[in-house]
């Protein structure tokens, strides 16, 4: 993550936790120099880490940091810099690098400044879209945002609001309930996953008055998802799905 913003802190906070290690091989990506700096800015207890620089030297059952800073790090807590930003970038880099050869298995993404990340390598709005491109094979990927109570996932990521109907198109939304019914099938372990799908416009578009997408987008969407054996029902209108708490009858929401 940004040197200047709050991964370290919550890395290191999490890393207190002598389970960790016991749970799997923690590796993170970055520089000793900085997590030493947050360590006694926030003064917490010392974190135990087996620095390298070569993946290949990373230790089963203690933490691990791989430095791959490149220059001298000035932090700046709470400050939007390019040298954060390509610190930031480079860390994510060399995790994806180390992913695509084996090294790990799972990557888990510290916040990032979008502003100060963007660059020559780096022209996306968030890591969604870089790792799409950078490790997708093609696949589109799919947020899921989830909880104990209840699983969320998003037909659009990082666009502006007043452009979300230009990216609500049929497929897209069929793309990403195919997906999700996977996933939920696949990572979650739902047999018959039921999915709810919510509505673009207030009250579902309230028969086309307040907008179109739900009868002449979303709704075929969901009859030929059901055709294609995928348990879907909606579109629901958002606030008072949410409100109403209906998503407590479904395994996820699209």
């Amino acid at each position: 993550g940004d040197t200047n913003g709050i991964g370290y802190e919550v890395i290191l906070k999490a890393l207190q936790n002598q389970q960790m290690t016991e749970l799997f091989t923690p590796v993170v990506y970055g520089s000793a120099k900085t997590a030493s700096y947050h360590r006694k800015a926030l003064e917490l207890q010392p974190v135990s880490m087996n620095v390298i620089r070569n993946s290949a030297d990373i230790k089963d059952g203690v933490n691990n940091l791989v430095e791959v800073a490149n220059e001298e790090v000035k932090v700046e807590l709470g400050v939007s810099s390019e040298i954060a930003g390509r610190a930031a970038f480079d860390a994510l880099e060399r995790a994806v690098t180390d992913l695509k050869q084996g090294y790990i298995d799972v990557l888990v993404t510290a916040p990032i400044n979008k502003k100060s990340i963007q660059s020559e390598q780096f022209t996306f709005p968030g890591h969604t879209e870089y790792l799409e491109a950078s490790i997708g094979d093609g696949d589109k990927a799919l947020m899921i945002l989830f909880s104990d109570k209840i699983r969320v996932a998003l037909v659009t990521t990082h666009v502006p609001v007043s452009r979300i109907g230009e990216y609500i198109t049929k497929e897209a939304v069929l793309d990403k309930l195919f997906a999700f019914n996977r996933s939920l099938k696949s990572d979650f372990g739902i047999v018959r996953p039921r999915i709810a799908v919510l509505s673009l416009n207030p009250h579902a578009g309230d028969g086309g008055l307040l907008g179109k997408e739900e009868q002449e987008v979303i709704a075929p969407a969901i009859a030929e998802a059901v055709e294609k054996k995928v348990v879907a029902f909606g579109p629901y209108a958002a606030d008072g799905f949410f409100g109403n708490e209906m998503y407590k009858h479904f395994d996820g929401v699209l």
